[in-house]
């Protein structure tokens, strides 16, 4: 237990011994049992200010993983901390902007810089990374280019922070042309790529489809560190380089870093797309043993998605049967999925009524199922299945997709005729099937 007898004490020990939101309750506690709030706001206002920013530092330091947390953490605490505070600095704004940012609640991070525009408080060079980066989780790449214009209005230059959110966003989209020139940016700028601004344009680049781009700038920097190597090894993965992503791995491993949940993601995924059962049993088998990396419900969900590919349907379930927690839609859908593949009606029917229990609203196991049945000729079972959807008035959401031409995005989306060129798409289409037939005359 902490124990303070004015706000500057109190100030001291968050910026210098707090090392847990626990204690952060504990020293909000005594501000409020001692009448701390009741001073001048000048007395009160830097001090819940500060309480805030280092709420925010223990949120960007590395979480324990959800198996260890006491409790989930909640947007309302910072939130209740910034409405105390009377007349709001722009240390104040930042800190509350950060706190949306960091807990994922972009577009309110968004409308906290909005009001802070909207009271005429200047934002400084701390104001933007954060904003940018609530852009990329919203995958608004517009807005972010509106907001990064701003920050140069007032003769804010975009830091690393700021060019890794713009990345991101660029790569949650697809935008290449303008992720190029970001990186045109850094180097015709002569700015250094540190570990974090190298992640995210290794992250870009395999997002983008240029995996061997983003394997140059990996080698090319000597500011690697874990996030870096994860960025990489989930590119390898992405692009089907199983044998070059296991190598990475043992590179990594020598080089002294020391994996996590989000590495070993990427290699069983790897493992998976290229077939390499063996290697991602003894590495699915060593997470724990080996690298101290507690398996996670995503884990299991990959290995039952590779095991079930391969057609090993038995062994598969024997492990979602025996994982220490309850399976979710995503570790019975990967199971679902092979029984899909290998015409497996029984299994199928196992993992579907588990899915169904999970998440009724799911369409998605209902067509699945009605296709195991078509496959296997079971008719009955199928017009079951169909009338088992429809009573339940499950609809499955339709399937998207984007293309980029020109610098614009175009969005199709299955059984929409909403394009402003839907009649010349398919006057073209039809033109390439009448040309197709002629060909097979």
């Amino acid at each position: 237990m902490i124990f303070c007898k004015q706000s500057t004490d109190l100030i001291r020990i968050l910026k210098n011994h707090c090392k847990s939101i626990k204690e952060i309750h504990q020293i909000h506690a005594q501000i409020i049992t001692r009448g701390l709030l009741s001073l001048h706001p000048s007395s009160t206002s830097p001090l819940l200010t500060t309480i805030l920013h280092t709420f925010n530092s223990l949120l960007s330091a590395p979480l324990p993983p959800p198996h260890h947390r006491h409790h989930p953490i909640s947007i309302h605490y910072p939130l209740s901390l910034f409405n105390l505070i009377t007349y709001p600095s722009t240390f104040s704004w930042n800190t509350i902007i950060r706190s949306h940012t960091l807990l994922s609640f972009p577009e309110n991070a968004i409308f906290f810089f909005v009001q802070m525009r909207r009271r005429r408080l200047p934002p400084d060079a701390h104001t933007f990374p954060f904003v940018l980066k609530a852009c990329a989780q919203l995958r608004q790449l517009s807005l972010a280019k509106t907001i990064q214009s701003q920050s140069l209005k007032f003769g804010i230059r975009p830091d690393n922070i700021a060019l890794v959110s713009v990345l991101s966003a660029c790569g949650r989209v697809g935008k290449l042309e303008k992720g190029t020139e970001i990186h045109n940016h850094i180097k015709q700028s002569k700015i250094q790529v540190d570990s974090f601004l190298c992640t995210a344009l290794v992250d870009f680049y395999s997002k983008c489809g240029f995996i061997e781009t983003a394997r140059d700038i990996f080698e090319a920097t000597p500011y690697k560190n874990l996030f870096t190597w994860n960025a990489m090894l989930v590119g390898l993965a992405m692009h089907g380089h199983g044998e070059t992503l296991l190598s990475y791995f043992s590179k990594m491993v020598k080089n002294g870093v020391k994996p996590d949940g989000v590495t070993f993601l990427g290699v069983l995924v790897g493992c998976s797309h290229a077939g390499l059962i063996d290697e991602a049993r003894r590495l699915f088998g060593e997470m724990e043993s080996v690298y101290g990396v507690h398996r996670e419900l995503k884990h299991y969900g990959s290995m039952a998605d590779l095991l079930s590919r391969a057609g090993l349907i038995k062994e598969a379930t024997n492990m979602i049967e025996t994982m220490p927690m309850a399976g979710d839609v995503f570790v019975w859908g990967s199971l679902l999925g092979g029984c899909r593949l290998h015409g497996n009606v029984e299994v199928a029917e196992k993992a579907a009524e588990q899915i169904m229990e999970i998440s009724p609203e799911d369409g998605g196991v209902y067509s699945s199922m009605a296709d195991i049945y078509a496959n296997a000729k079971r008719w009955d079972d199928l017009t079951k299945i169909r009338r088992l959807r429809d009573s339940r008035r499950v609809k499955k959401n339709a399937g998207c997709s984007l293309i980029q031409l020109d610098g614009v995005t175009h969005e199709f989306v299955a059984g929409d005729d909403l394009h402003p060129q839907t009649d010349e798409i398919y006057l073209v289409l039809n033109g390439i099937g009448q040309h197709q037939f002629e060909m097979q005359l």
